[in-house]
């Protein structure tokens, strides 16, 4: 197994590269891997799941309100029931809290009936309308006026963080190779693809874009102009632990044409989120917020849930979505040029990130790439990072084995020198500090790193030497 993240790439030709190491690139780098082929994943990033996969609402959806009859809405139903399965194996952090689907006018509340007759065509069967005071009994800190709502059961919350880190953990276990660092410049074909990088020459027969945001600038370097990615901003505010009693569900908004709209919604880590905004930009790199955006929030959130807005925040965050103007993921083998392109991946992308995978891999092999007989994958195990589980520092059994589970070094996260450590000896250790924080929540809490910042730095550059 390899994870280069500098120097040289080795002189190999490869089955399959996989371009773009986010929650979709690994899954698909994951599921090839259950095939005994050369396989490469390269990255720009320092890290997996760098880009969009990290700055996201980390809900498992159900897909009942895609659109009936894409590969958007067939891919999420699928996947959804595949990854809950996955995370209960592999130890991703999961929570079964439902989705509330408030309406807060007539207009609202006349569309919850077709938005049931919707699901139904989605395969979604277990959806339910509330009236006002069931929905005033399930959300008692609602704001007033809301008139009833649609309970969806099946939206979960998840970590995306783990997710993308189990699928890269279990691919580089399989033999796959980790690239980062590794920005594709351009791409020359013939008998084989050749890829010029940052960092080298790489070598391939077949080649999968799943690079995200700049997917279609990926395509253009093949001959393709099938898309075009608009990066969509979503600002998020982080609010604190102590907030977390005021909101039982993920309470959804009616969704518009631009998104599922602005949300309250518990985090697996204990916290409560609001947000995201939906704004359609021009720069690939605006994940900066903005005081307007943020102002937005929370003039929605007010209305939502008036007490949240007086709850301390925590943190900050906006995250840029591959927004391409059309209905459907843009999935699409080209056999000629042994390629299959994976653009347009919105927000449902961590849920269908399984079956998306499935879907590429079937893709190549009708496009020619001999896959021979299937293998089981080692089962992983992933660090327990949420709240539903006893977490190191409660464990005495883990304490008693290994003292360092029991020396918390981040006191808001209640994180211990145990779990940095096996994160800086991992498969695929970080990168970065804010790699840490993804794979222990390190510097993640209220103080954001103002008093545990420089020991766990010391522990991070004590560990990559």
């Amino acid at each position: 197994m390899t994870v280069t993240t500098s120097g040289e790439l080795p002189d190999r030709l490869h089955d399959v590269i996989v371009v773009g190491a986010g929650v979709v690139g690994t899954a698909i780098a994951r599921e090839l891997a259950h095939h005994r082929l050369r396989i490469a994943l390269v990255d720009a990033g320092d890290d997996v799941g760098n880009g969009t996969s990290k700055a996201n609402t980390a809900i498992l959806h159900t897909g009942f309100d895609a659109v009936p009859g894409t590969l958007e809405a067939r891919l999420v139903r699928e996947g959804r029931r595949r990854l809950a399965a996955y995370a209960e194996q592999s130890g991703i952090p999961l929570e079964p809290v439902g989705a509330l689907l408030v309406a807060w006018d007539p207009e609202q509340l006349a569309t919850l009936p077709a938005l049931a007759a919707k699901a139904v065509r989605n395969g979604y069967h277990a959806t339910r309308l509330l009236d006002a005071a069931e929905l005033a009994r399930r959300e008692p800190h609602l704001g007033p006026g809301a008139l009833g709502a649609l309970e969806v059961p099946d939206e979960w919350i998840i970590c995306p963080w783990t997710t993308t880190l189990a699928y890269a953990t279990q691919a580089v276990r399989a033999g796959v190779d980790l690239h980062l660092n590794c920005r594709v410049q351009s791409v020359t074909g013939g008998r084989h693809h050749e890829l010029a990088t940052s960092r080298g020459l790489l070598r391939t027969r077949y080649l999968v874009n799943a690079a995200g945001l700049h997917a279609d600038e990926l395509d253009r370097l093949l001959g393709r102009q099938d898309f075009t990615v608009t990066p969509r901003r979503g600002q998020l505010i982080v609010y604190d632990k102590l907030a977390r009693p005021l909101v039982g569900h993920i309470l959804l908004p009616v969704p518009t044409v631009l998104g599922k709209g602005v949300l309250v919604a518990p985090t697996v880590y204990g916290n409560v989120i609001l947000g995201p905004t939906a704004e359609d930009l021009d720069d690939k790199r605006a994940t900066g917020s903005s005081a307007e955006g943020l102002e937005t929030l929370r003039a929605k959130g007010a209305r939502i849930l008036p007490a949240l807005i007086d709850e301390e925040v925590t943190a900050v965050y906006a995250g840029l979505r591959a927004a391409t103007g059309q209905d459907d993921y843009r999935i699409r083998a080209h056999p000629r040029l042994r390629y299959v392109t994976v653009g347009g991946i919105r927000s449902t992308g961590l849920t269908a990130s399984m079956a998306i995978a499935g879907y590429v891999t079937g893709l190549l092999g009708d496009a020619g790439l001999h896959l021979g007989p299937a293998r089981d994958l080692e089962p992983v195990h992933m660090p327990y990072i949420g709240e539903a589980r006893p977490r190191p520092y409660q464990r005495a059994d883990l304490i008693a084995a290994d003292p360092a589970y029991g020396s918390i070094v981040c006191h808001c996260e209640r994180v211990t020198r145990g779990e940095i450590r096996d994160a800086l000896t991992s498969t695929v250790p970080p990168g970065s500090l804010d790699g840490l924080r993804r794979r222990t929540r390190a510097r993640g809490g209220r103080c954001q790193g103002f008093y545990c910042g420089p020991s766990v730095r010391a522990l991070f550059e004590d560990g990559r030497r």
